[in-house]
């Protein structure tokens, strides 16, 4: 069994309204010093799979299909056993 930890954010080129948002938060509580602030989502699942290679495979297919919207965001994950 794995624990799959993946992370999905917005890619560079595109614009994030909502870390805008937090970013003009941050500094309007004087956190002046913050910048480029992006905002994403981090997903946690347990894979009952014993081969690492498979495991890997649910994972990035999983991504590609539901997790993460390939257009304008990209993934990175880490497979702990």
């Amino acid at each position: 069994m794995f624990k799959a930890k993946i992370k999905v954010t917005l890619k560079d080129a595109v614009l994030d309204p909502q870390g805008k948002a937090v970013e003009g938060a941050l500094h309007s509580l004087k956190y002046v010093h913050t910048s480029h602030v992006r905002i994403g989502k981090y997903i946690e699942m347990k894979i009952r799979e014993k081969d690492e290679k498979k495991a890997a495979e649910q994972v990035e297919e999983m991504c590609k299909k539901l997790l993460a919207n390939p257009v304008i965001e990209k993934f990175e994950y880490e497979l702990v056993k």
